[in-house]
């Protein structure tokens, strides 16, 4: 037997080199396996009905290294709902299938099934990232720490790093969230109700209870790496260490030139990793004190919300307080800082792929605003996008060549704002160098106006800034000379104001990027309440012809709901090894 599963092996991973499709049986081992149930958890001292990775929130931290080939199996462990899972800020150019985004790039995982996700970090993508589910409301509870480590010692010396992921806690469960946001009856879903860090919260009125703030040990005069992930489902947030200064070294897995701060605007979907140097045990001595809070503050809401971490120094005779939550508050509390970092954050090594004006092929303005009609929502352009809009994912439907990408490029060209309204897509072709133009403008009935943190699948973008009103190519030139933009997957459209006159411009987001590579890939605000409403769509670039050059024929099982691509307690799934 022993022999037998070794040649089953080989002849899985010779198939594999040739593009085929593998069986994986019980032969087949995963590198990771993440495995999705709802039910019921703890959280800030509060019980909630919520989607678990691994029964826990966060989920396990993964490690992988880039230019390494993972196979993460994601288990459905839920009986009535569907699932994926998104690698947030990763890209999946030749395994088309491991993107995460329902109805843009694969079918859901159905309830009692599982996907193997082929992943494999690109060279130089070493750096902090997450994972979560891209269903409904699922990612609030369902997700966790991504990080990517490099084949060669990082640029800047540290002796630890420590991981920090921050989400909100909302008591209503995913499905009355949903529901309310959804509906012609619209119900807000009510504002963030504690600011967890790493899982752990605790209430400003130190309620009684089993649950403490989150402590981020470290030792006196080393150097820590703190990796910070804003996983948050509604907030904008403000961080800041108590006596302890910040520099930034990385922003979503790009390495920075060090910048010196005393705080972090943290936008949900945005990382930043911080080196820290811990005090001396004579410098500790003199304050008398070994722990400091790590105060965080949510910003651009109706409502201010405090809430801590501690972050505390190891002693044999100390232990941290993690149950009393100060008042008031060590820090003065946080307001926003518009356009923070714009024009200032450099990449650590400059590169010779930033799109110059004069390479700029199309500007693609996306106009976002509310609207309340019949419901609420949000729109780009006029229409909005939910995972219900497609009765098939578009991937699918243009590997069936049921989705024909040069008409729908036409359209779009045609009607000159870039968007395609049949299939609410925006299409581009390999070779273009667009420039998209992320514009606020005040919502229908009052001119209110919101903050936004955009993500982009795929490649990411260059952010060349952001600014009030409305957005001026020329003069934001000119605000780009001397300046080396950095490269992001995610960055903050800001308001400026709270309102303003209906459909009037408040704020403009800039980016700039290089159709390389093809694929159908979700931009969308990261706000997940935003999303639920309608503020989503889809880029595709290149032609049926570019995809199936990159990744090749792909076997029928990815192609329909339940497919044989997805294995179950009785059938192992038989699944396309792209990448080698």
């Amino acid at each position: 037997m022993h022999g037998i599963r070794i040649c089953a092996l080989l002849l899985g991973l010779v198939s594999a080199t040739r593009g085929s499709t593998v069986r994986h049986d019980h032969s087949f081992q995963p590198d990771h396996i993440l495995r999705v149930t709802a039910e019921t958890y703890t959280e800030a001292c509060s019980e909630r009905y919520s989607v678990l990775v691994n029964g826990s929130s966060p989920g396990p931290e993964l490690r992988l290294r880039e230019g390494e080939v993972n196979w993460i199996r994601v288990y459905n462990d839920m009986p009535d709902a569907n699932t994926t899972i998104h690698w947030h800020g990763l890209t999946a150019f030749t395994s088309p299938f491991s993107d995460g985004a329902p109805a843009a790039s694969q079918w859901p995982i159905p309830p009692g099934h599982f996907f193997d996700y082929e992943v494999r970090p690109e060279a130089g993508s070493a750096g902090t990232y997450f994972y979560h589910s891209h269903v409904g409301f699922q990612a609030v509870t369902a997700k966790g720490s991504l990080i990517v480590d490099s084949r060669s010692p990082p640029p800047y010396h540290y002796d630890e790093e420590r991981t920090v992921m921050i989400s909100d806690y909302f008591s209503e469960t995913d499905d009355e969230i949903e529901s309310g946001l959804t509906s012609t009856n619209f119900t807000w879903s009510g504002e963030t109700e504690a600011i967890l860090v790493n899982g752990h919260s605790r209430p400003a009125t130190n309620a009684t209870g089993a649950c403490k703030l989150a402590a981020i040990s470290v030792e006196p005069r080393k150097s820590y790496r703190l990796r910070f992930i804003g996983a948050t489902a509604l907030s904008f947030i403000s961080l800041a260490v108590e006596s302890h200064d910040l520099q930034i070294i990385e922003a979503d897995g790009h390495y920075t030139k060090p910048f010196a701060t005393e705080f972090l605007q943290i936008g949900s979907g945005q990382r930043y990793s911080v080196l820290l140097t811990a005090k001396s045990e004579d410098e500790l001595k003199k304050v008398n004190k070994r722990d400091f809070y790590i105060q965080i503050t949510t910003l651009e809401r109706p409502e201010v919300l405090t809430n801590f971490a501690v972050l505390h120094y190891e002693s044999d005779t100390h232990s941290p307080d993690l149950t009393t939550v100060p008042s008031p508050p060590p820090l003065p509390v946080a307001s926003t800082v518009q356009g923070w970092l714009d024009y200032e954050l450099e990449p650590l090594v400059q590169d010779n792929h930033f799109p110059r004006l004069e390479e700029v092929t199309r500007r693609i303005i996306i106009d976002v605003h509310q609207n309340v009609s019949d419901r609420t929502i949000w729109l780009q352009n006029g229409y909005d996008w939910v995972q219900s809009y497609p009765k098939s994912p578009y991937l699918v439907d243009i590997y069936k060549n049921q989705l024909n990408l040069d008409a729908t490029y036409h359209r779009a060209i045609t009607r000159g704002n870039g968007f395609d309204n049949i299939t609410r897509t925006f299409p581009a072709q390999i070779g273009e160098v667009l420039e998209i133009v992320w514009q606020n403008r005040g919502t229908v009935d009052n001119g209110g106006v919101d903050a936004h943190p955009f993500h982009a699948h795929g490649r990411h973008f260059y952010d060349i800034g952001g600014g009030d009103g409305l957005y001026n190519a020329t003069a934001n030139e000119n605000h780009l000379k001397g300046t080396h933009p950095v490269q992001r997957d995610t960055s903050v459209l800001y308001r400026y104001r709270k309102e303003t006159s209906q459909l009037v411009p408040s704020g403009w987001r800039a980016w700039r990027i290089r159709v390389t590579s093809a694929g159908v890939w979700m931009y969308h605000c990261h706000v997940l309440q935003h999303m639920e409403m309608g503020m989503q769509t889809v880029f595709t670039f290149g032609d049926r012809e570019d995809i199936l050059a990159q990744s090749g024929p792909v076997d029928g099982g990815y192609l329909t709901y339940g497919g044989s691509a997805y294995g179950n307690a009785t059938s192992a799934p038989f699944v396309q090894h792209f990448k080698q």
